[in-house]
C-alpha cells in the first residue's frame, strides 16, 4: 500500500527531504554559477551536506542578493542551472517591496510547481464537478498561474477572470456556477461588497471554498470570519512566493494555520537577528529551501515572513510541519510607536471585527519627534454608528496598548485591491 506524501510519518518525511536535498545539490553544482560561487566562498562542496543538519552550513540567500545578481548579469542573473534555451516560463515578483525579480522555469521545474499545487488540492479536498474561478489579471506576477495549470491538468473546469470589472466577475462566477474561487483576502471582501451593493446573493451561490493568499488575512480570525460569512463558504489559507513556489496549505480539519509541503520544501524558522533555529511556539522568520525547482532553485531563502511552528499535533493527524496562524506578518513591517511594537496583522485583527468598516488605511508618521499613527476607517455604504471611531479607538488602546488617531473617510474613498493590498503608509 502506497502512503500519500502528506501521510508519511516524521522519520519517512525527513528521509525524503534528505535524499531530495542530495539530488538537488548533485544536479545544480557546479552548473548553477550563483550557488557554485556561494559554496566556494563558504568553503563548501556538495559532499559536505550529507545530513539535513548540515544545511545550516549553507549561507542564506536573500532577495537583495538575487536582485544584485540580476543587475550584474541582466536580465535573469546567474541563478539558472541550465542554458537559457532550456527555459520556457518567465514570471516576476509583485514588486511591492522593491524592484521586481524576474524568475524563469524549465518545463521540468514548472511540472514540479504543478505537482505542488496538486498536493495542496489533495490536502484541502476537491470534489467531483468542482469549478474553479480565478478573478485576477493574468500578468507576469506568478499569482495563481501554477494553480490554474494544475487545475486544468487534474481535469477540472478552470475559468480565468482577467479583463473584467468586479461586478462582471461576480456575474460570471454565478452564471458559470463556480464552486472554488482563488484570490487575495482583500479581493474576496471587495467582491462581497460589490455583491451586496448590486443585490447579488453569494451565500446561496454554489461557491463552497475560497483559496486565499498574498496577504495574512486568510488566517486572521476576524478577516476570515467576515469572508466566510459574506460568501457562505469555507476559507483555505495558503502561502507561496514567486521565487520559492507554493509552500503551504490549510487542512480542512484545523483552520487558522497552514501545513508545509515538506516533501517539496525544507522550512526553518529562525531568529531574524541571530539566524539561530527557534523552538516550536516562538515567532521567527521563515527560511525556505525548495527541493524540486532545479532550474532556478533557492537554498535557505530568507522570505522575510514571520511564522510560528505549532507545537501541537494537528487533528488531521498529518506529520507535516504546521504554521500556527499562517503568515503572521513581515520582518520589516513592524510598526514602532512610542515603545510599542505592533505588526499590521494585529491592527487588522482588531479593525475587521467591526462590521461597519468596509475598508481602512493606516498612516505611520516617523517624521515627528514622537511617531504618530493615524487610522482611516471607511464605513459601509449603508451607514455607520456615530460612535464607531470611539469604539475602534478604545479597542486599539485596550488590546494593542497605544493610542491611534482614528478618523472616518467617505464611503468608497479608499482604494480597492485585486492583488496584494497596500494599506500601511509609512512616512
Amino acid at each position: 500500500m502506497v502512503v500519500p506524501p502528506d501521510r508519511l510519518d516524521r522519520a519517512a518525511l525527513l528521509n525524503v527531504q534528505r535524499e531530495r536535498l542530495r539530488a538537488l545539490l548533485a544536479e545544480i553544482l557546479p552548473r548553477n554559477r550563483f550557488y557554485a560561487r556561494k559554496f566556494a566562498e563558504a568553503g563548501l562542496a556538495a559532499r559536505d551536506i550529507g545530513a539535513l543538519k548540515d544545511l545550516a552550513l549553507v549561507p542564506f540567500t536573500t532577495k537583495a542578493e538575487l536582485q544584485a545578481d540580476q543587475e550584474a548579469h541582466p536580465p535573469y542573473g546567474e541563478v539558472l542551472t541550465y542554458p537559457l534555451d532550456r527555459y520556457n516560463r518567465m514570471h516576476q515578483t509583485s514588486g511591492t517591496s522593491g524592484r521586481p525579480l524576474r524568475w524563469l522555469d524549465t518545463p521540468e521545474s514548472w511540472d514540479w510547481l504543478l505537482r505542488c499545487w496538486e498536493k495542496k488540492y489533495a490536502i484541502m479536498g476537491l470534489r467531483a464537478g468542482d469549478r474553479f474561478f480565478f478573478p485576477f489579471t493574468f500578468g507576469p506576477f506568478l499569482g495563481f498561474w501554477a494553480a490554474f495549470d494544475a487545475t486544468v491538468r487534474l481535469g477540472y473546469l478552470a475559468m480565468p477572470g482577467g479583463g473584467m470589472s468586479s461586478l462582471t466577475r461576480l456575474r460570471f462566477l454565478l452564471d458559470n456556477q463556480a464552486t472554488v474561487v482563488l484570490c487575495t483576502p482583500t479581493y474576496a471582501l471587495h467582491l462581497a461588497e460589490v455583491s451586496s451593493e448590486n443585490g447579488l446573493d453569494l451565500v446561496s451561490s454554489p461557491v463552497r471554498a475560497l483559496i486565499v493568499a498574498g496577504e495574512p488575512g486568510g488566517s486572521i480570525p476576524a478577516t476570515r470570519q467576515r469572508i466566510e460569512s459574506a460568501w457562505g463558504a469555507r476559507v483555505f489559507d495558503h502561502a507561496g512566493l514567486t521565487e520559492v513556489g507554493p509552500v503551504t496549505i490549510e487542512c480542512p480539519e484545523n483552520p487558522g494555520g497552514v501545513h508545509v509541503l515538506e516533501t517539496e520544501y525544507i522550512v526553518e524558522v529562525l531568529d531574524p537577528r541571530s539566524g539561530q533555529l527557534l523552538p516550536p511556539g516562538e515567532v521567527g522568520e521563515m527560511v525556505v529551501t525548495n527541493l524540486g525547482r532545479w532550474g532556478s532553485p533557492v537554498l535557505r531563502y530568507r522570505t522575510g515572513d514571520l511564522v510560528r511552528v505549532d507545537p501541537h499535533t494537528c487533528p488531521c493527524s498529518r506529520s507535516l510541519l504546521r504554521l500556527q496562524g499562517g503568515i503572521l506578518g513581515r520582518v520589516d513591517d513592524m510598526i514602532h510607536l512610542r515603545g510599542n511594537n505592533v505588526y499590521p496583522t494585529a491592527l487588522e485583527a482588531v479593525i475587521r471585527r467591526f462590521a461597519e468598516v468596509a475598508e481602512y488605511r493606516v498612516h505611520v508618521d516617523y517624521t515627528q519627534a514622537l511617531p504618530e499613527l493615524r487610522v482611516e476607517l471607511e464605513p459601509a455604504a449603508n451607514g455607520v454608528a456615530s460612535d464607531l471611531v470611539q469604539r475602534v479607538d478604545l479597542a486599539i488602546r485596550n488590546e494593542l496598548l497605544f493610542r491611534a488617531q482614528v478618523t472616518t473617510v467617505p464611503p468608497g474613498s479608499l482604494p480597492r485591491f485585486e492583488m496584494k493590498a497596500r494599506r500601511i503608509i509609512k512616512n
